[in-house]
């Protein structure tokens, strides 16, 4: 179950999902652009700045700032949401676009950084109605990832003692009840979408609905 594309095809996969989230916003109005997110308390602004500041900070920037946070997490996304959100959406839109072929980020498997992106989008995208998958193969990476570790999510507790099989593609794992769906939708599942378990079916949904955290 290991990543099957190179670090350098899956930076390349993170450019292409921020390129096609920057054209989604690019026709944002300003109600859109305050729409709650699937991301917590955070609003559609706000998770775009939360993706420019995860493409600008490196590792020593980012040891720093959690240092900083006194490890409060939570303070230290908060804190770098707030320096890379512009003074008004187009501001901070541009900002994003900055970003689009970035290959900087905190310590960890680029995996986790794509998935930062592929989830993020969705997040910003279900809530606005906007209906964009990216590449199966791009995908699947991220679920192979969140199946094997809890790092950026608690993807491997998520789905524990369940059997997942994507409907469109070739990632499955696991054993137990069954869960069936899109890898999209399986993905999200496991990084913590609660609203991502409407498009699943089988006995292990209501388990896996029960671990989502949104």
């Amino acid at each position: 179950m290991r990543n099957s594309l190179t670090r350098a095809t899956l930076w390349s996969a993170a450019a292409t999902e921020r390129a096609a989230l920057a054209d989604d916003l690019a026709g944002l109005h300003e109600a859109q652009w305050a729409q709650q997110s699937l991301c917590g308390r955070w609003v559609v602004e706000e998770v775009v700045a939360h993706l420019t500041a995860a493409a600008s900070i490196g590792a020593l920037r980012w040891f720093g700032s959690v240092l900083g946070a006194r490890f409060d997490f939570d303070l230290h996304n908060d804190r770098r949401l707030a320096e890379y959100r512009g003074a008004t959406p187009a501001e901070t839109l541009e900002w994003f676009l900055r970003v689009v072929t970035s290959t900087t980020s905190a310590p960890g498997p680029t995996a986790a950084w794509l998935g930062e992106v592929v989830v993020h989008a969705q997040d910003i995208r279900r809530p606005l109605g906007f209906a964009r998958t990216p590449a199966v193969e791009t995908v699947t990476e991220v679920a192979r990832f969140y199946a094997r570790r809890d790092f950026t999510v608690a993807g491997r507790s998520t789905i524990a003692g369940l059997r997942l099989e994507a409907t469109d593609g070739p990632f499955t794992t696991g054993a137990g009840p069954m869960v069936s769906g899109t890898t999209l939708a399986l993905t999200m599942a496991m990084a913590g979408r609660g609203a991502y378990c409407d498009d699943l079916t089988g006995p292990g949904v209501p388990t896996l609905r029960d671990r989502c955290t949104t």
